[in-house]
């Protein structure tokens, strides 16, 4: 076990995988450890849902949309200084926004209310990778995915497969993976992408991130699922595969989690996995404090968009 493998268990021992920061022993208290606290906020699966649900007596007649997800945004903004926002994929289908506007408005959206960067769903190839192109290409955050190697097609170049955000001195350590297109997205919609496999790329990005990018935290923006009865990769699969991966944030099966689930990893240490639904009715929110190289999670809830 490297000296890096060893710190991060001992920090994660320390913590546990949902622990509140407790009182210090005298000798900490006189040091007086600088403490960074980090807000995670983040969506999923929100298919073109820029306006909320219509008043139409069905179960989310009236709920989310983008002007009270904004509001919300911006009032957590101005009570936490470090904050970071992403989405798990499948910005785009499902009104018809997307149908005349292909994603341009959506993407507007996402820059007005800050993303830092998002992951890419199957549905979001739905108007062919000739218009991701188009609508990346407004976007003023990157589009993180590992697993899809562009090459030979217009996408070359216009995604990252990572990205390092510092944040109060903390650098948290970010990378996209996005579910086996076969059977889910036309072949002429991709083209010549080539899917690789989610769990050995994102060990690797893990590890990268980790050891050579020094991450504090490492985060997985996932269009995996969460969970299926066969064995196709989910988040729960990956997460009990891996190393280095502290939090994933999922996609793709609108799998609504009022806290984030915690898997023991490869290493024997909890990887957080959360996911909040569809529609951008509700807003992630997880907590965290990091103190002297060690972090732990105050806490997470899925917040109401209303």
């Amino acid at each position: 076990m490297d000296a890096s493998q060893s710190s991060r268990r001992q920090f994660l021992k320390f913590f546990g995988s949902a622990a509140v920061v407790g009182s210090l022993a005298p000798n900490e208290l006189a040091a007086k450890p600088k403490t960074t606290r980090l807000t995670i906020l983040h969506t999923n699966d929100v298919h073109s849902r820029l306006d909320p649900f219509p008043m139409d007596g069905s179960r989310n007649a009236g709920r989310g949309g983008i002007v009270r997800r904004a509001t919300l945004i911006d009032q957590i903004r101005k009570e936490q200084p470090n904050i970071l926002l992403f989405d798990a994929g499948d910005l785009f289908q499902g009104t018809p926004y997307f149908n005349i506007y292909k994603g341009e408005p959506e993407i507007l959206a996402m820059n007005r209310m800050g993303y830092d960067a998002s992951a890419i769903g199957n549905h979001d190839f739905d108007g062919g990778i000739d218009n991701m192109v188009t609508q990346f290409g407004k976007a003023r955050f990157p589009f993180l995915i590992a697993n899809y190697d562009f090459k030979n097609t217009v996408l070359d170049g216009r995604t990252q497969p990572w990205k390092v955000f510092n944040k109060d001195g903390v650098r948290v350590g970010v990378f996209g993976l996005g579910i086996q297109p076969e059977d889910l997205i036309p072949k002429e919609l991709y083209k010549e992408m080539k899917y690789l496999n989610p769990i050995e790329v994102g060990n690797d990005m893990a590890e990268r991130l980790r050891k050579e990018k020094k991450c504090d935290y490492v985060v997985c923006l996932s269009h995996l699922g969460y969970q299926y009865n066969d064995a196709t990769v989910s988040d729960r699969v990956l997460a009990s595969r891996s190393r280095n991966i502290d939090l994933i944030i999922g996609g793709h099966t609108h799998t609504f989690l009022e806290a984030p689930v915690s898997v023991v990893s490869q290493e024997g240490l909890p990887v957080l996995i959360n996911q909040v639904g569809f529609a951008g009715i509700y807003l992630g929110r997880i907590d965290l404090t990091f103190e002297r190289g060690r972090g732990g999670m105050e806490g997470a809830r899925a917040i109401e968009v209303k």
